[in-house]
Protein backbone atom coordinates (compact mmCIF):
# COMPACT_ATOMS: atom_id res chain seq x y z
CA UNK A 1 0.00 0.00 0.00
CA UNK A 2 1.59 3.29 -0.77
CA UNK A 3 2.02 5.90 1.65
CA UNK A 4 0.62 9.40 0.29
CA UNK A 5 0.08 12.27 1.70
CA UNK A 6 -3.16 13.95 1.55
CA UNK A 7 -3.13 17.46 1.15
CA UNK A 8 -5.99 20.23 1.78
CA UNK A 9 -7.83 19.69 4.64
CA UNK A 10 -6.38 18.06 7.64
CA UNK A 11 -7.61 14.55 8.89
CA UNK A 12 -9.55 13.84 12.09
CA UNK A 13 -6.81 13.14 13.94
CA UNK A 14 -4.81 16.24 13.15
CA UNK A 15 -8.04 18.57 13.43
CA UNK A 16 -8.20 16.66 17.16
CA UNK A 17 -4.57 17.30 17.60
CA UNK A 18 -4.71 20.91 16.52
CA UNK A 19 -7.87 21.81 18.72
CA UNK A 20 -5.75 19.67 22.20
CA UNK A 21 -2.70 22.23 21.20
CA UNK A 22 -5.07 25.42 21.51
CA UNK A 23 -7.13 23.80 23.96
CA UNK A 24 -4.30 23.46 26.19
CA UNK A 25 -2.36 26.60 25.32
CA UNK A 26 -5.41 28.67 26.38
CA UNK A 27 -5.51 27.10 29.46
CA UNK A 28 -1.73 27.45 30.54
CA UNK A 29 -2.39 31.38 29.55
CA UNK A 30 -5.58 31.38 31.73
CA UNK A 31 -4.17 29.83 34.22
CA UNK A 32 -0.74 31.83 34.80
CA UNK A 33 -3.37 34.97 34.58
CA UNK A 34 -5.57 33.58 37.48
CA UNK A 35 -2.80 32.98 39.41
CA UNK A 36 -1.03 36.18 38.49
CA UNK A 37 -4.13 38.12 39.58
CA UNK A 38 -4.29 36.09 42.34
CA UNK A 39 -0.89 36.80 43.60
CA UNK A 40 -1.57 40.67 43.09
CA UNK A 41 -4.57 40.72 44.86
CA UNK A 42 -3.10 39.03 48.32
CA UNK A 43 -0.29 41.27 48.15
CA UNK A 44 -2.65 44.33 47.57
CA UNK A 45 -4.47 42.90 50.84
CA UNK A 46 -0.95 42.58 52.89
CA UNK A 47 -0.34 45.51 52.61
CA UNK A 48 -3.84 47.19 53.55
CA UNK A 49 -3.69 44.85 56.37
CA UNK A 50 -0.17 46.25 57.37
CA UNK A 51 -1.31 49.62 56.73
CA UNK A 52 -4.55 49.29 59.11
CA UNK A 53 -2.41 47.37 61.74
CA UNK A 54 0.20 50.87 61.36
CA UNK A 55 -2.97 52.90 61.75
CA UNK A 56 -4.06 51.02 64.58
CA UNK A 57 -0.78 50.99 66.45
CA UNK A 58 -0.65 54.99 66.38
CA UNK A 59 -4.37 55.19 67.32
CA UNK A 60 -3.13 52.96 70.21
CA UNK A 61 -0.19 55.14 70.76
CA UNK A 62 -1.70 58.33 71.09
CA UNK A 63 -4.25 56.84 73.28
CA UNK A 64 -1.79 55.40 75.97
CA UNK A 65 -0.08 58.60 76.01
CA UNK A 66 -3.64 60.58 76.67
CA UNK A 67 -4.36 58.07 79.56
CA UNK A 68 -0.83 58.84 80.50
CA UNK A 69 -1.09 62.67 80.66
CA UNK A 70 -4.41 62.18 82.79
CA UNK A 71 -2.58 59.97 85.01
CA UNK A 72 -0.09 62.66 85.60
CA UNK A 73 -2.08 65.34 86.24
CA UNK A 74 -4.16 63.17 88.46
CA UNK A 75 -1.13 62.03 90.05
CA UNK A 76 -1.17 65.00 92.95
CA UNK A 77 -2.82 63.67 96.13
CA UNK A 78 -5.83 65.40 97.17
CA UNK A 79 -5.99 68.15 99.98
CA UNK A 80 -5.35 66.84 103.49
CA UNK A 81 -8.74 66.02 105.22
CA UNK A 82 -9.94 68.91 107.47
CA UNK A 83 -9.48 68.26 111.11
CA UNK A 84 -13.03 67.31 111.15
CA UNK A 85 -11.80 63.74 109.48
CA UNK A 86 -14.24 64.11 106.48
CA UNK A 87 -12.69 63.97 103.17
CA UNK A 88 -14.82 66.70 101.18
CA UNK A 89 -13.39 65.87 97.70
CA UNK A 90 -13.63 62.34 98.16
CA UNK A 91 -17.44 62.83 99.11
CA UNK A 92 -18.07 64.68 96.39
CA UNK A 93 -15.95 62.28 93.84
CA UNK A 94 -18.80 59.52 95.63
CA UNK A 95 -21.47 61.36 95.03
CA UNK A 96 -21.26 62.78 91.68
CA UNK A 97 -20.79 58.69 90.96
CA UNK A 98 -23.73 57.54 92.48
CA UNK A 99 -25.33 60.79 90.31
CA UNK A 100 -24.01 59.33 87.09
CA UNK A 101 -25.01 56.14 87.67
CA UNK A 102 -28.73 57.46 87.91
CA UNK A 103 -29.08 56.63 91.85
CA UNK A 104 -29.04 59.90 92.77
CA UNK A 105 -31.60 62.53 91.49
CA UNK A 106 -30.88 66.11 90.59
CA UNK A 107 -32.46 67.76 93.93
CA UNK A 108 -31.00 64.59 96.03
CA UNK A 109 -27.33 65.41 94.69
CA UNK A 110 -28.09 69.33 95.28
CA UNK A 111 -28.94 69.04 98.55
CA UNK A 112 -25.95 66.51 99.50
CA UNK A 113 -23.70 68.39 98.02
CA UNK A 114 -24.42 71.38 100.37
CA UNK A 115 -24.67 69.40 103.17
CA UNK A 116 -21.12 68.48 103.10
CA UNK A 117 -19.91 72.61 102.12
CA UNK A 118 -22.11 73.47 104.87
Amino acid sequence: MPMFRRMGRPGLIGLAARTAVVAGTATAVSGGMQRRAQSRAEEQQQQEAYAAQQQQDQINAAAAAAVAGQQAQAAPAPAAAPAGGVDIIAELQKLAALKAQGLLSDDEFTAAKAKLLA
